[in-house]
């Protein structure tokens, strides 16, 4: 049975059965890297699969490139021609975006071709994670195929090389395929690949495209088997989807009434083994003819009377993995009784289980790594792979804690000291919420020195010096040295540890009388500045209350805030204003208090413009403002509570919630579009939002939506004058082009965001996939609509539980909403209108998940037309 396995025939192209392809299937959520080949031959379709292939340059940061040696390379396929080797580093990882709880086929292809000269194969490891998957010796052969099936645990997947010897780890591709989720499924572990067989004397294997899932498929026979076929169609009924040449042919003992018998051996004896075996009664039995028989494994009998179904392919398999006696392991298909004819099988797949034990990181600290990485442009090749495990790579400078294999550890210390780090202190060190030692000395940062430190109550040990931090130390942050924090900001000579203050230089040389003059001539003038600046921020406040606030809602001090937040104890999120804190008013109603940070970009005005709007618009989706503090330095808004946070926490699957159905998306867009219209056309004079994003559209615990974050937002003039002249102000993904082209805001701007957020409820992808051939959403959509299906565009997690009328609309709606000319999208009425019939089509579906094929027309310049 090994024999049959070897990469040798997979490589073969003159032993290929695919002599032309057929009609070209859907790759949908394939992974095909060919690792080394130069960007500028990326991307390409290998000629004998039909796959397309792309550079492994985004997916790595290290490495270098190699190519085979030309004895080697004659019949071997295009991806394993070049090559990538790590002569640098001891852990080498491939970062990949996939989609959390996805069952994937990964394969990892080595081909060592003496690419070196040196005749020197190498041996190492590969890491799943932070779990070994195997170790890769091409010492026993020039080229190695490593198959798994795995369960992705997150929104990410690390693959790595580590050196374990003298040789230097090498890949020459790495592809991964989307299986149902429900098929392949171990209770136990992943299932390692030991061989997949169908049960035919052709010499031919079979894949991608006859295998639309692109799993190998090699012949096998016995001498004492007798071979069976059918013409006909054989259907799918359990979606493994097999090859159609693997399921109308099978074999049956040539004696009829002995057992059919497949015996193999495992390379270790200890390895738990999985068995599919998959069925099709492909003759044309008569009314006095019956086939019936057990299946038992390693004299473990898991089917008693099993009598395959006619033209319908079906699996049978142990749903526990069983161990095999010695290592050796037996199949036997054994005829009933009552049977009249012999046992049939048409393929078999056996897979050893490996168990993954190592939990990855907390994907909030490991997120955060990430984006203290691209904040300070860190080039350090040990920070690759999971950051705190194995232990013996963890990242350089960090601590973890890790109390066992099946907790996610947590980053409890962080040493960037001496490491360059230019800029300001990053934000996203506040994520990393178990932190205890926080250590950014000897560097060059700049800027204040951030309140949110104060925040993380898990910090012991800041030490700040040596760097060129100005401003003033806040008050907050030496507070907690009071309760034992450790604060060190030596050597920063523009920082002010106390409140900073302007000196008045005095010559030390003058006289009694002199200084008695320039004294009180200072405090004249002290007092008269005092007197001037106190007049000015009085009639300033007076002006902001009385215009902005009035008696509509409350006004709180700093100590009633801190007390409704319990001193800020828990966070609810953060952005460019500050930082969002959960609280109770009155012991009662529950709030959410966004406190201006002291190093807001944001700041003062965007603070007032907020309040001012809150107070003018009220609809059931925008949300309510409770009150405000306006005390000195301390800024803050109280709003209603959202018990279920942000539409994008949702999309992104954060904090394990669970996936939300199609009919519940459109009602969300929808009530969010009302919100959004309500501000365009009932408000005089309208308003643009200017910060339209799933992140500032929240839902309460009923998902009722409300829209938020007007921080950003303008009024405009009515008449003629349909936008406003203002900076261009945003989030990245969701602006509009034509703002930076005509250096202007319209209503028309916030119709592009909209539309960016309904591609994004449409299909659950990130606005910007970093790393992705086609990073922006909008590229992607278009992309994938030249395909004439939308199936591969919907979120996969709905697992086509849809009705594709409404989805068909609602993705028009999202294109016309992108259109790069402002005439060609429609207004928020328009939009509303059709997200209310899309929704309607919704409710009233009768089959989910059935959908109906629409031919489209491409506008390459604008949108589709479906129907």
């Amino acid at each position: 049975m090994k024999g049959l396995v070897r990469l040798f025939w997979a490589l073969m192209a003159g032993t290929c059965a695919i002599t032309h392809l057929v009609q070209a299937q859907d790759q949908q959520g394939f992974i095909n890297l060919d690792c080394g080949l130069p960007p500028n031959e990326s991307p390409y379709t290998e000629t004998f699969t039909g796959l397309t292939y792309t550079s492994d340059a985004g997916f790595i940061r290290s490495g270098k490139t190699g190519r085979i040696q030309k004895d080697f390379g004659g019949n071997i396929l295009k991806p394993y021609t070049v090559l990538r080797y790590f002569p640098d580093g001891v852990r080498n990882c491939y970062d990949l975006s996939v989609v959390q709880d996805t069952n994937y086929l990964i394969y990892a292809v080595f081909v060592y071709g003496n690419y070196d000269g040196r005749n020197s194969s190498p041996r190492f490891d590969l890491y799943l994670g932070p779990n070994l998957w195997t170790t890769i010796d091409l010492q026993r052969g020039d080229s190695v195929r490593e198959e798994i099936i795995h369960v992705s645990r997150s929104n990410s997947l690390s693959i790595c090389l580590v050196k374990t010897g003298t040789t230097t780890p090498m890949i020459s591709a790495l592809e991964l395929r989307p299986l149902r989720y429900d098929t392949y499924v171990s209770q136990a572990g992943s299932l390692k690949t030991l061989f997949r067989n169908y049960l035919s004397q052709t010499q031919n294997f079979l894949r991608y495209p006859q295998d639309v899932h692109d799993r190998i498929w090699f012949p096998y026979s016995q001498t004492d088997w007798t071979l069976i076929n059918t013409t006909l169609n054989v259907k799918d009924s359990d979606g493994y989807e097999l090859p159609r040449a693997a399921t109308v042919t099978a074999a049956t003992p040539a004696n009829a009434t002995e057992p059919l018998t497949i015996i193999w051996s495992l390379d270790t004896p200890d390895d738990q083994v999985q068995v599919y075996l998959h069925f099709a009664e492909i003759q044309d039995l008569q009314a006095n003819e019956t086939r019936e028989f057990s299946i038992s494994e390693s004299n473990k009998l898991y089917e008693e009377n099993y009598s395959p179904k006619k033209l319908e392919m079906e699996t049978q398999y142990n749903s526990l993995p069983a161990k095999c006696d010695g290592g050796v392991c037996r199949l036997k298909l054994v005829r009933t009784q009552r049977s009249t004819l012999p046992p049939s099988l048409n393929a078999i797949e056996v897979f050893s289980v490996i168990e993954f034990p190592q939990s990855e990181t907390d994907q909030n600290d490991d997120a955060a790594m990430e984006n203290i990485q691209a904040a300070y442009g860190l080039d350090i090749i040990g920070w690759q792979g999971d950051p705190c495990v194995p232990k013996q790579f963890m990242w350089d400078g960090l601590n973890c804690s890790i109390p066992d294999m099946s907790t996610p550890p947590r980053i409890v210390s962080l040493d960037l000291s001496s490491r360059g780090l230019r800029g300001t202190i990053a934000p996203s060190i506040q994520n990393l919420t178990k932190l205890q030692q926080l250590d950014l000395s000897n560097n060059n940062l700049t800027g204040r020195v951030p309140e949110f430190l104060a925040n993380m109550k898990s910090l012991l040990v800041i030490n700040l010096s040596g760097n060129n931090l100005t401003g003033s130390v806040p008050q907050v942050l030496l507070d907690r040295e009071k309760e034992g924090l450790k604060l060190n900001v030596q050597g920063n000579q523009k920082l002010c540890v106390s409140s900073c203050k302007k000196k008045f230089p005095v010559a030390v040389a003058a006289s009694v009388p002199a200084v008695a003059v320039i004294i009180i001539v200072s405090v004249i003038a002290f007092v008269f500045r005092k007197r001037k600046r106190k007049t000015s921020n009085d009639k300033a406040e007076h002006s902001f209350k009385r215009s902005s606030l009035g008696t509509r809602k409350r006004r709180f001090t700093y100590s009633e805030v801190t007390s409704m937040t319990k001193n800020f104890e828990r966070v609810l999120g953060k952005g460019g204003f500050g930082v969002v804190y959960y609280g109770f008013l009155n012991d009662a109603e529950q709030v959410a208090v966004k406190v201006l940070s002291q190093s807001s970009a944001q700041g003062y005005k965007q603070f007032k413009a907020e309040v001012k709007l809150l107070l003018r618009v009220h609809h059931v989706n925008l949300v309510s403002l409770v009150g405000y503090c306006n005390e000195g330095d301390h800024l803050a808004l109280i709003y209603e509570y959202m018990a279920n946070g942000n539409l994008q926490e949702h999309m992104s699957g954060k904090h394990d919630r669970s996936v939300l159905d199609w009919p519940t998306r459109l009602r969300i867009a929808s009530e969010a579009a009302l919100g959004l219209e309500y501000l365009h056309v009932g408000c005089k004079p309208p308003i643009i939002h200017r910060d339209v994003k799933s992140a500032n559209i929240l839902l309460d615990e009923n998902l009722q939506t409300k829209l938020a974050d007007f921080g950003l937002s303008r009024s405009f003039a009515v008449g003629n004058e349909s936008y406003v002249s203002t900076d261009v102000a945003g989030t990245i993904g969701y602006l509009d082009p034509k703002c930076f082209l005509d250096n202007r805001v319209t209503k028309k701007s916030d119709v592009y965001s909209f539309g960016i957020v309904l591609l994004e409820i449409i299909t659950s992808r990130p606005v910007i996939k970093r790393g992705d051939d086609l990073p922006n959403i909008v590229d992607w959509v278009r992309s994938m609509l030249t395909e004439g299906d939308i199936k591969p565009i919907v979120d996969q997690s709905l697992r086509g539980d849809y009705e594709s009328g409404s989805a068909w609309r609602a993705l028009e709606l999202a294109m016309s909403c992108v259109d790069p000319s402002l005439a060609g999208r429609p207004n928020m009425s328009q939009v509303v209108r059709e997200l209310k019939e899309c929704f309607a089509l919704s409710e009233n579906m009768g089959n989910r998940g059935s959908a109906i094929e629409l031919s489209i027309n491409i506008d390459t310049e604008t949108t589709p037309t479906a129907r």
